[in-house]
């Protein structure tokens, strides 16, 4: 397997799914949860998101095709959800509906969604994968691929664990800030989803 390859890889699947853009946002869906709650929906949501791309990996786009879902329509699908995250961090309803859930169940789990899926394996990383295994040809280079992504996966579960520290550095007021500055760029993000998967459908210019 030839190491540039692998090496343009771990580039293309980082920037995708942009380990270090996705610490502060995790910090702000497991705000005020304690260190034990925030380090199982960190390890949940990587495992959840390695799981997704190894399935996409091997099977690609025919199991949205079995299902009868096209890429964009997954992006378009995507974003919006995406949106309804970025209006509970603009407007603190995720604080709303913790004081309202019941006792056996103090905080909220945003390991499968939002952050495993569409942030850690969203759209781009799912249609990523797909193009780097089509690439890498035999086994064994679907296996070198497969490595790269979970090391990726890896610095972000790294990334993850470290959110107390970050969070006290921060302090609450700072952490305020970043949560809305973050909806809001979540938001773009979720509309942004949504055009490519239009433009893909040819209802928007390129």
């Amino acid at each position: 397997m030839d190491s540039a390859f692998l090496i343009s890889a771990f580039a293309t699947l980082f920037v995708v799914m942009d380990p270090i853009g996705l610490t502060p946002i995790f910090i702000a869906l497991t705000q005020d949860t304690d260190a034990a709650h925030r380090r199982a929906v960190a390890i949940r949501a990587t495992v959840t998101a390695a799981g997704i791309l190894m399935l996409f990996a091997f099977f690609g786009e025919a199991v949205l095709g079995f299902i009868g879902i096209s890429m964009p329509a997954f992006r378009i699908a995507g974003g919006i959800l995406l949106f309804l995250t970025a209006l509970d961090m603009l407007f603190e309803r995720r604080t709303k509906r913790r004081e309202d859930q019941a006792e056996d169940e103090p905080y909220p789990d945003p390991s499968v969604f939002p952050m495993a899926i569409p942030l850690l394996a969203g759209p781009g990383a799912i249609a990523t994968i797909i193009l780097l295994t089509g690439q890498a040809g035999d086994a064994t280079g679907v296996a070198a691929v497969l490595g790269v992504m979970l090391a990726v996966l890896a610095i972000a579960l790294t990334l993850f664990l470290s959110a107390g520290f970050i969070e006290r550095a921060l302090g609450r007021t700072g952490i305020t800030v970043v949560t809305r500055l973050l909806g809001m760029l979540l938001a773009a993000l979720s509309v942004q989803f949504v055009l490519e998967g239009l433009r893909d459908f040819g209802l928007v210019a390129a």
